[in-house]
């Protein structure tokens, strides 16, 4: 039996991380599924599955543990894969002026709305024609069918009078 594991991982950035932590769950048999890394302000931040079967996970675990000695801190959880309700994908694109808060008040409405938060990027940049900072965020979320959509919008637009919202179902 095989057992779905998620890693997290966060490191000072630096050449071989990667093949490091890839070394360590090929040595035990892991089977890489998927995962999401960036460098971010000097340090390496990823999120990974991984496969492996079931008597190899605690081994697996003491020697991700083990990287710590190399300045690799991985967490490992066991992925419940629960069975949810299906959802829906829906395309979340916002901009708008940058200020402390924002991203609390938009999860804020996602949250009150029943949304689920699949992806999100975030990210700050000066705006075109003046030195402000402009807001930006993409996101993909997970909608039950009876959700609201024009709720949604109606109550992220409310969150600012500069904020633009775009919802997509593609």
């Amino acid at each position: 039996m095989h057992t779905p594991l998620v890693l997290t991982v966060i490191s000072a950035d630096k050449p071989g991380l990667v093949e490091s932590i890839a070394q360590v769950i090929n040595r035990h048999g892991g089977n890489w599924l998927e995962s999401r890394m960036a460098r971010m302000a000097g340090q390496f931040a990823g999120i990974l599955r991984v496969d492996i079967a079931e008597q190899k996970v605690e081994p697996l675990r003491i020697d991700l543990e083990g990287l710590t000695a190399q300045g690799i801190n991985v967490q490992v959880a066991i992925s419940a894969q629960a069975e949810l309700p299906q959802q829906n994908a829906l395309y979340l694109n916002l901009v708008g002026n940058d200020r402390p808060g924002i991203v609390h008040e938009v999860s804020q409405v996602l949250a009150r709305h029943g949304v689920n938060v699949e992806e999100l990027e975030t990210g700050c940049e000066p705006a075109p024609m003046s030195s402000e900072m402009l807001f930006r965020a993409r996101a993909t979320l997970g909608v039950y069918p009876q959700t609201d959509l024009a709720d949604l919008r109606r109550d992220l637009e409310n969150i600012a009078a500069d904020l633009m919202v775009e919802l997509s179902d593609d």
